[in-house]
């Protein structure tokens, strides 16, 4: 996955803090809760991002030896 994933996903999170603020603004638990899912996924999918490029950082530190 490249910058793009990673703006998507980001996007992602800002998104949900959007969602969940409204929600509180406007009493809508419905609303706040898909909030904070869409936060989540967003988190979870950054740190899947930033696994696989520790592995790819791993990786090319072995190829150089």
């Amino acid at each position: 996955m490249g910058i793009g994933d990673k703006a998507k996903n980001k996007g992602e999170q800002v998104k949900g803090r959007a969602k969940e603020a409204a929600g509180a603004a406007t009493d809508d638990e419905s609303l706040r809760r898909e909030g904070r899912s869409d936060q989540t996924e967003g988190s979870v999918k950054q740190a899947g991002e930033k696994v696989k490029d520790a592995a790819g950082d791993v990786k090319d530190a072995v190829k150089k030896k």
